[in-house]
């Protein structure tokens, strides 16, 4: 299929990040060692204050960080410490230092496709932090076009095909994400590569319908260049 216009995600399709979070979440848990709440009932706590922080303030490190601060404040009964914030930050050092790892098969797999259809990135987030992850990545030249966006809905996809003058029909989004990447993209009338990844963030997950002929589903992402 020549000639396909292929829009990325970037968190969790093109490099690793989820997975970063779950291990500083695993730390945070660690350290709370709540006398009466189990592990399963402290992440159910944390899950629902990140919702809504996530509603209110958007994503990213930044407003992961106020979520555990949330989190030990509600436990705890009282305002957070000096001392507990700086817990908090050493325990999400990676997050803060923008460390990338590409998904393997990333950059060639990019480069192949580069010379048969148009690429472009649609990324969710604060915008500062996901140019930094983009230009450490360093596979911004593989793309014609980069939309840094706070949230992805049904009208972000109807706007960037508007604004790129983009044929449905030939124009694919390609992620991780049910929620963000592939519902609404089909609800904007695109195609849709669902490429899971098993770190994906819970608030991410969704319900795709298997009978679905215009989502192609994929299990890793080098697969692409086998069907474009």
């Amino acid at each position: 299929m020549a000639g396909q216009v292929l829009i990325f995600d970037a968190d969790d399709t093109l490099w690793e990040n989820n997975y970063l979070f779950e291990r500083v979440i695993e730390d945070f848990l660690d350290w709370l060692d709540h006398p009466t709440l189990d592990r399963a009932e402290l992440r159910a706590i944390l899950d629902d204050i990140e919702r809504a922080n996530s509603a209110a303030h958007g994503y990213g490190s930044k407003v992961f960080l106020r979520s555990l601060g949330e989190c030990v404040a509600r436990l705890r009964e009282r305002p957070v410490t000096e001392a507990e914030r700086e817990h908090i930050a050493t325990l999400a050092s990676a997050l803060l230092n923008h460390e990338v790892e590409l998904i393997p098969g990333v950059a060639e797999t990019l480069d192949e496709l580069g010379g048969r259809h148009e690429l472009l990135l649609l990324t969710k987030g604060d915008a500062e932090e996901q140019q930094r992850k983009l230009d450490a990545s360093n596979l911004v030249h593989h793309f014609r076009g980069v939309h840094i966006v706070a949230e992805k809905g049904v009208d972000t996809y109807r706007q960037l095909a508007e604004e790129r003058s983009l044929s449905l029909e030939q124009t694919w989004m390609i992620g991780n994400s049910p929620k963000s990447d592939i519902l609404p993209a089909r609800q904007a009338g695109m195609n849709a590569v669902f490429i899971p990844n098993e770190s994906t963030w819970v608030l991410e997950h969704g319900e795709l319908d298997p009978t679905d002929q215009r989502v192609l589903h994929l299990r890793a992402f080098p697969e692409l260049r086998e069907h474009f």
